[in-house]
């Protein structure tokens, strides 16, 4: 089987999971066409995201002679199937924030991406996000007949999703996959109840690189990490407050903030005010070995996040035998439970998350310990990215009977088993 993957912009460093699933996709004997609207701005330094990048083709390095092409092309084949996708995408730009422009670009790579699948005899086309790469393999199914789908993530769908046309994205869809409960949540919310029966749970997955890691023999006793991009929406403002009032009561601590972003110069601002240039170090985006270094050199991994989806670096961390400290957003809770794995604090609260990094830094080695491998068990149960691509295997090969969100009941219960499981009996689950 042959499918197009379509993101606006793959490979890059946040995007690892969707590396993940294509490559486990690919192991599962499915031919993957990488279709990205532009490559990455920001620096790619994972040697896998530099070898994706040379399998991906980009719809910004087209001609302009190609879309003329392309164009000519839809009218020749059916002039119908070309009037449908411009009457939708006329339709998508009655409500949406973005000017009607945008709108027409979606159509002209819709186009393109039509002579490309057709020429690749391509039979399904999935996008990761609901916001506007769903539009244009939207477009491109309606110019082609050729089925697709898309992966609603969060937050981004739902900071606006009135303008987004989730409705008529649903409509159009084979399926909609979600990343947690939370989101097929939120979907439901702005896509009619007899589209309900399209949303099907496909969770981010881990591989064998995490999933048969050990952890770290030797725990670290006041190194902490968090790992995202520095935006305002991954709350690491408050994180410098937090460590700020750790630092008044003379906690040892010391934080690694790995990522980069907009909000750098911000927070290298706001730790020199804090006073906290010897507790916090940014380096920057950093390779996914650097990261699971990092991460196994720490004690905990701490994400204060304002909104989410549910963050992989969550699962990695657990996955690496580490507890997290994070917040009560998305889907996070279905993840991290609160005293078990991990601590959950509300979003955007300074002195509770002082509390909960002090209360992580003075437990026993032997609850963090216990913690780890808590996660360990949990994550193993619910993000394993074979089973997951055995789902979206199946879903793309038509067949009715994957499970939709109402069975994954069966994998939270065995999640709790493991839970409830004494921690000697915890031990590392094959991929």
């Amino acid at each position: 089987m042959i499918i197009c993957y379509f993101a606006s912009e793959y490979p890059a460093v946040s995007h690892t999971f969707i590396r993940r699933e294509i490559v486990e996709l690919e192991r599962n004997g499915i031919t993957v066409f990488r279709v990205s609207l532009r490559s990455n701005a920001r620096t790619i330094v994972d040697k896998a995201d530099l070898e994706e990048k040379e399998l991906t083709r980009y719809l910004f390095d087209a001609s302009g002679l190609q879309f003329m092409r392309a164009l000519l092309a839809a009218l020749t084949r059916s002039p119908q199937a070309l009037l449908k996708a411009a009457l939708s995408a006329i339709k998508m730009m009655r409500r949406s924030s973005r000017p009607m422009v945008f709108h027409a670009f979606y159509l002209a790579e819709a186009l393109v991406i039509a002579n490309w699948l057709l020429e690749r005899k391509v039979e399904h086309i999935h996008a990761h996000f609901g916001t506007n790469a769903a539009e244009v393999a939207m477009l491109a199914h309606l110019l082609t007949g050729v089925p697709y789908s898309f992966t609603v993530h969060g937050p981004d769908e739902f900071d606006r999703p009135e303008y987004l046309g989730l409705p008529e994205k649903a409509e159009h869809a084979a399926f909609v996959a979600v990343i947690s409960s939370f989101a097929a949540a939120q979907i439901r919310r702005w896509i009619p109840a007899r589209q309900w029966h399209k949303i099907k749970l496909v969770k981010c997955g881990l591989d064998a690189d995490f999933l048969l890691q050990q952890p770290a023999p030797q725990l670290s006793r006041d190194h902490l990490v968090s790992v995202a991009r520095l935006s305002g929406q991954k709350g690491q403002l408050v994180l410098l407050d937090a460590l700020k009032l750790l630092a008044r009561q003379n906690v040892r601590l010391s934080m690694t903030i790995a990522g980069d972003g907009p909000l750098r110069p911000e927070l290298e601002r706001r730790i020199r005010e804090h006073g906290l240039g010897d507790r916090v170090r940014l380096t920057g985006w950093l390779t996914n070995g650097e990261i699971r270094d990092l991460i196994m050199g720490a004690r905990a991994l701490v994400l204060p996040s304002f909104a989410e989806g549910l963050p992989v670096v969550l699962m990695e961390a657990l996955a690496l035998g580490r507890p997290v400290v994070a917040t009560y957003v998305g889907g996070i809770p279905e993840l991290v439970v609160n005293g078990v794995n991990g601590w959950l604090v509300p979003a955007g609260d300074a002195d509770q998350l002082s509390h909960a990094i002090g209360e992580c830094l003075r437990a026993p080695d032997a609850r963090i310990e216990t913690m780890g491998q808590l996660g360990r068990a949990r994550v193993a149960a619910m993000h394993d990215i074979v089973r997951e691509c055995r789902k979206l295997a199946d879903l793309f090969a038509g067949q009715a009977a994957v499970p939709s969100l109402a069975s994954s009941a069966s994998e939270l219960e065995a999640a709790a088993a493991r839970l409830e499981s004494p921690a000697s009996e915890i031990g590392p689950r094959a991929a």
